[in-house]
Formats: structure tokens, sequence, C-alpha cells
């Protein structure tokens, strides 16, 4: 698939957005993850949101760590700015490029392996720095480039594939986000497109750090103990001249229910995932009840979707920071070096 390229070629009866593009104009190359993964369904939403936003592809910065959704960029718009760091790194990175120049709208895509293990510590730092932003983890629970390990968010009494029960305890990325400082936190699931990509657009255009935790189960792995057709087995007992892997096809999972009701999910596996979409009722500015309403969805295994909790009169790291308009990366000799006298009196302050 990866030599397959996209044809550029657009009927001209496409609907164009008020900046002139068309849907197919925020879309990227042709995916080679797993047919029917949630990840491919999280980009679809994306290219959605910007459309609908009319977002110029250029002025977006897209940046992701390592895994199956540290790929997803490449999948949607392929116009933007990229940049795929090292496993767990993105924040660091973004936090500098943010930094550098404030004038790009900046989008880090990672997964619940990169930000939640490796990445723990600067996932927290990006989000306590209100870096302008919006960060969205594809959460499956499981390493699913390298068939099926449990993840650090995957929960605690959760079967394997290989029928292994996880004994350790889950980490909640919301939970984490609200109490590390974002201003903007949602949760969705893959599937459900009508609550997802009004979420994104809200992100997109929130001012400060905002974070979604996307639950996006994994369709397809095979790489357990035992297998004769896993990576290890064929090592060991045959010499490729190649390595190949096959991969069946499942269907995407999708759903659709009311705010302030629960849903059921059957996956692929057979494990069933219990969603529960907050009501109209629902206040997100109250950090406090935001943080007990998730966890009490987690004492009631159920995971509480929807726009969890934002802060209407947050700031952004330059706003903390007192940074000037301009972006940094333009400023010019002239503007970084105001000349002796200045120095002088600074050195004045300090004596």
């Amino acid at each position: 698939m990866t030599f397959i390229a996209k044809p550029k070629l657009h009927h001209p009866s496409l609907v164009k957005n008020k900046a002139g593009f068309t849907r197919r104009d925020y879309e990227g190359a042709v995916s080679t993850l797993c047919a029917g993964c949630g990840h491919d369904s999280i980009s679809a939403a994306i290219i959605q949101a910007c459309f609908e936003l009319d977002i110029l592809p250029h002025q977006v910065a897209k940046l992701s760590g390592i895994g199956c959704s540290s790929k997803a960029p490449t999948y949607f718009i392929g116009a933007s700015h990229g940049f795929n760091t090292v496993h767990g790194r993105m924040p660091s990175v973004m936090t500098g490029a943010n930094l550098a120049n404030r004038d790009l709208i900046y989008l880090g895509v990672s997964g619940d392996g990169d930000s939640a293990s490796i990445g723990l510590g600067q996932f927290a730092h990006i989000m306590r720095r209100g870096v302008n932003m919006t960060y969205i983890v594809m959460n499956n629970g499981v390493y699913g480039l390298t068939k099926g390990q449990f993840s650090a968010t995957a929960d605690k009494g959760s079967i394997s594939k290989k029928g292994v029960s996880n004994p350790d305890s889950s980490i909640d990325m919301v939970s984490m986000a609200i109490l590390m400082g974002a201003t903007f936190v949602g949760r969705s699931f893959s599937g459900d497109k009508h609550q997802l990509v009004p979420l994104i657009k809200a992100a997109l255009s929130h001012k400060g750090a905002a974070f979604l935790d996307v639950i996006s189960p994994c369709v397809a792995f095979n790489n357990h103990a035992g297998s004769t057709k896993s990576y290890e087995y064929v090592r060991e007992h045959n010499e490729a001249l190649n390595r190949l892997d096959f991969i069946e096809g499942r269907d995407e999972i999708t759903t659709e229910y009311e705010p302030g009701t629960a849903t059921t999910v059957e996956q692929h596996d057979g494990s069933i995932l219990r969603l529960r979409k907050l009501g109209e009722d629902y206040d997100p500015s109250d950090k406090i009840a935001a943080m007990k309403r998730v966890q009490e969805g987690l004492a009631a295994g159920e995971v509480v979707t929807g726009l969890l909790y934002v802060d209407p009169s947050s700031r952004d790291l330059h706003a903390n920071l007192n940074t000037v308009e301009a972006p940094l990366n333009s400023l010019q000799t002239a503007d970084l070096c105001p000349g002796t006298a200045a120095l002088e009196r600074i050195n004045a302050s300090l004596r």
C-alpha cells in the first residue's frame, strides 16, 4: 500500500469551504494501518474538523512520537508542516516549536504507550505549561505495533488476546490532564464522529492546552506466545528472504447514542466497552466536579465521554512568559540586542 499514491485530481463539483479548499485537500497519504483501525476514523474526524473550520493547511504544524497512532499524521493534512519525533518526546519538540512560532496551529497526535508510558513526564509538563495546542491521544490500551502487550491505560483485570489478565492499575489520561493544568479536556470514541468532530473543532479553537482522549480499539494483532505465525517463531525456524505479515481485515466499529445516555459496544475480541455521554446539564467549567465525574464513571465501569472540563479564562505559555506578539523566529538582531544603554539599566537594577 505504501507505493500507491492518492490521485490528485478532484471532481470540479466538490464543495469548497470559505478558505477555498475541498475536504480532499485536507487528506494525506493512503493509510497503511490495519483495515478498520479506529485511528483512521480519528484521522477522518480531524480532516472534517479542519475543513469545517476553514483552516489553511500550511498553518498547521502536526507532531507525533512513535507508535501506530504516531503514523496517523501522514494520513491527514498532507500540505501541513510535520515532525515525527522519537518515542515519548513529542511534547518537548512541540513546546520549542510553539515558542519559536506562535502563529501556527499546533496539533499533537500520540498514543497511550507514547504518552502514558515512556512519555508520561513530558505529557505532564506540556499540560502544566499551557502550551497553545491540541493534544490527541489515540487510546487502544495495547502496543499495537508490537502485537498487543498491555499499555499503561489498559484496565486492571482486562484480558489480552492470549488470555492473560492485566494485574496493574490503569492510568486515566483525562484525570491526569485536568490535574496537571490542561484548560480543555475531552474524551470520545473513534466510532462516534458526531461527537468527535465537534470536540476536535472546539479543541483547535481553544487558546491554551487542549487535550482529547479518544478510545480507539485495536482491531487485529496475532503474535502471542505459542503461535507458529509469530515473529519469534518464524525468525527461529526460517531463513526468510523478506518479512511478510498478514492481518485479517475487520469492519470499523461505530455507534450513535444520545447525550445523557449510555451504550454498550462489543469489540472485535468480544470484550465490552461501556460508554456514557455527558448530559446537556453538565457544567464543564467546574474542575473539581469534572474530576469527580470521571472517577465516578471509572468506578461504575463506564467511559465518560464529551467535553469534561474547560477553563473559559485560560492563558497560554506565551501569556505566562509575557513574550512579544511577533513570533520569536521573526525577531531581528536589533530587536534582540537593544544596545549598551539598556544593558547598563538592567545591570544597575541588579546591584
